[in-house]
């Protein structure tokens, strides 16, 4: 699947729609304007910009827009955005300078250690 970039203004609008499901433009700006405080002009061009890369995907009636692109496909691509961009493409110094000033309880670590156990089957 290729890569979408998607700007922190998209990324609220793709949220929306993850966390709603399909949704009409119309229920699109009452839900930005709530959580947001965003006009409707600002939602309709966001909405318009996530078409034209092809994260949503807007049909009639009423506009509904449905996401083409799942949280986790934008996660894993942000993600690996900056750990090419801060850490050279390396995922142990991105994990280790992460972790380094967290306190982890001995549940969390235990569970990274199943993650990594599992990652390597």
């Amino acid at each position: 699947m290729e890569q979408i970039k998607l700007f922190d203004s998209e990324i609220k609008i793709m949220e929306l729609l993850w966390d709603s499901g399909p949704a009409t433009a119309k229920e699109l700006t009452l839900l930005a304007g709530g959580k947001i405080g965003w006009n409707k002009n600002t939602t309709y061009t966001i909405i318009k910009k996530l078409v034209e890369k092809k994260a949503v995907k807007r049909d009639e009636p009423n506009f509904l827009c449905t996401a083409l692109i799942t949280r986790e496909q934008v996660q894993f691509d942000e993600t690996s955005n900056l750990i090419n961009k801060l850490y050279k493409g390396s995922k142990k110094l991105f994990f280790s300078s992460f972790i380094a000033g967290e306190e982890l309880s001995r549940e969390e670590i235990e569970e990274l250690k199943r993650i990594i156990e599992k990652s390597g089957e």
